[in-house]
């Protein structure tokens, strides 16, 4: 495919590399800069800010493979909406072209195909040099960073390390603010090393600030609610937001901190901020479809940055005078906000959803050295073959992956149980089919720091029961009370769901090992990534191990492994 000289141009200076540059042009193709320019049509540089953000990048350093989920399940209420989109439906709400780049990174559909054709997907590097692209294109003074969170956690390099080497890669990238929910499972001591406190710098060169951390005792915020900076003569104010859930979601180490919505205290330091400066933002951790609540709720909101939920939205959402953007997952996209402001507001905008395809754009040398550094300690261990997979390895889907299942059928065989949960965390990786799995890749979907695997007895009752209170969550119509993440995955068990039925009366057709549930039988059942030590005696405790131990371990021992498509869960009232 022939490319024009001022589209290769363009290519050049939007990637801040000489177009005579040798090593870029052996390492791009004529069709991959076709492709890259795609990429970047449509966007036009305006106005006097520029607001740079990412979101949910779960500690990947190194370019991946990240599947978009194919199924993305909601109360009714919410059906169709920005947040409740996959696959098809989300192309035509955004207008994405089938095959295209932008298609591959944002949907399922033939990603396999498209993964071979367009390759990786994110890196610290590669978003380096996108990011200093950026800023040298508008200078320094009109350029901000920004980060909504869950970037310390989801890899092995980031649990080896408790975080400090991801906190580095910040540091290099020029990330000038963020807030925070993962971060916090690596413990109170470990987060006040990293991120200090509103008192208190701490090894993170950005500002953590959050209006809805605090102590319990006193009630006085542990971090600054909000930070103003004066970039190019535009006051911006930026209100912080961390998950609100934390302490339900997450088994952490944190005690005596407080979390919460606490949008009463939110509209209060948004009036406080609307008094003081030109634009207001709020960098959150609430989840997409939390925060077009917020926008709803609170008033005076600007732009909301978004995290929590991974999802990408190739164009802002509208919500009353509020702008959301939320910028993916795993460093796979970095969004570019510019902002016109006049007279105390915005007056124009112009937005993209960066994809950050590794294979074009170049890496940035200093930010690779970091990461071989960081890595140089573990790399014997985590990047040979451990084995090999027939089949496409993912995470994301409302009730069902296949990488779950995998990881499933290790515990099963590991301790005899007859029920496997495995949480529904929406972190992960993608491993293509015919490729080799690596000990990095297992982490990838297991990085916790509270990672044994439990066995106890539990009550068909009490099991369906439990299933019911899980889909309440997930499913509950109001999305201030959807505390995160998608349905636990079960291996061993089958059940069909009603979304729109009520409490209790969602699950049917419950079986296990292809049986009717027995309400009055105790079942074995396995579980990690949880307070399950507090479901019961733990009946393996010669067999307790990490789950990642376990993985490995069973990769190793199978050598090729492979999962099913097809679901487990049959949803009677959902229509793709």
């Amino acid at each position: 495919m022939d490319i024009s000289r001022r589209d290769f141009l363009f290519l050049a200076a939007a990637l801040g590399v000489s177009a005579t540059n040798p090593s870029f042009l052996e390492a791009s193709s004529i069709e991959r800069l076709d492709m890259q320019n795609l990429m970047y049509d449509g966007f036009t540089p305006k106005g006097n800010v520029t607001l740079l953000h990412m979101c949910d990048m779960h500690a990947h350093l190194k370019p991946l493979y990240w599947r978009e989920p194919s199924t993305l399940v909601s109360a009714k209420a919410l059906v169709g909406l920005p947040g409740f989109l996959s696959g098809e439906a989300f192309m035509k709400y955004y207008g994405l072209k089938k095959g295209s780049v932008d298609s591959y990174f944002d949907t399922y559909m033939d990603f396999s195909a498209l993964a071979n054709k367009f390759g990786k997907m994110g890196g610290a590097s590669h978003i380096k040099t996108v990011v200093d692209a950026v800023r040298k294109e508008r200078g320094e003074d009109k350029v901000l960073f920004l980060d909504s969170g869950d970037t310390w956690q989801g890899t092995a390099i980031g649990l080896k390390t408790k975080g400090e080497a991801i906190v580095k890669a910040q540091n290099l990238l020029g990330v000038d603010m963020m807030v925070g929910h993962w971060e916090f499972t690596y413990g109170k001591e470990q987060v006040l090393k990293l991120a200090g406190d509103k008192d208190n710098k701490g090894m993170l060169n950005a500002e953590f600030i959050s209006q809805n951390i605090s102590d319990e005792e006193w009630n006085e915020l542990i971090y600054k609610p909000y930070s103003i900076r004066n970039q190019n003569g535009v006051k911006i104010g930026f209100l912080g937001q961390s998950f609100p859930y934390t302490k339900t979601a997450n088994p952490t180490n944190v005690e005596g901190w407080s979390y919460g919505l606490r949008l009463e205290d939110m509209q209060k330091y948004v009036n406080e901020l609307r008094s003081k400066c030109d634009v207001v933002v709020l960098l959150s951790h609430d989840g997409f479809n939390v925060d077009q609540e917020v926008a709803k709720r609170v008033k005076g909101i600007d732009i909301i940055l978004s995290g929590h939920t991974h999802d990408p939205a190739p164009k802002p959402l509208k919500v009353g005078n509020t702008l959301i953007i939320i910028s993916g997952s795993h460093g796979k996209y970095v969004s570019r906000l510019d902002l016109d402001v006049k007279g105390g507001k915005i007056v124009d905008y112009s937005y993209k959803l960066i994809p950050i395809a590794s294979n074009i754009i170049p890496a940035n040398p200093a930010m690779e050295k970091l990461i071989k550094d960081e890595y140089a300690p573990y790399e014997s261990e985590l990047l040979m073959p451990i084995g090999k997979t027939k089949t496409l390895l993912y995470k994301r889907d409302t009730f069902y992956s296949t990488f779950d299942r995998v990881i499933g059928d290790a515990c099963m065989n590991k301790m005899g149980s007859d029920i496997v949960f495995t949480p529904g965390f929406r972190w992960g990786t993608t491993v293509l089919p015919g490729s080799d799995i690596t000990a990095d890749d297992v982490y990838d979907m297991t990085a916790i720091t509270y990672p044994n695997v439990y066995t106890f007895e539990m009550g068909g009752e009490q099991f369906h029961k439990l299933l019911e209170d899980i889909a309440d969550n997930v499913f509950n119509p109001d999305p201030i009370y959807q505390q995160g993440g998608d349905m636990s995955r079960l291996t061993g068990v089958t059940y069909d769901i009603t979304i729109g039925n009520p409490y209790g009366k969602r699950i049917t057709n419950l079986r296990v090992a292809g049986k009717p549930i027995d309400a009055k039988k105790a079942y074995l059942m396995s579980a990690w990534g949880g307070n399950v030590q507090k479901a019961g005696k733990n009946l393996r405790e010669d067999k307790i191990a990490p789950v990642y131990d376990i993985t490995i371990d069973y990769i190793k021992r199978q050598k090729i492994v492979s999962a099913p498509e097809t679901s487990n869960v049959r949803v009677l009232d959902f229509k793709k």
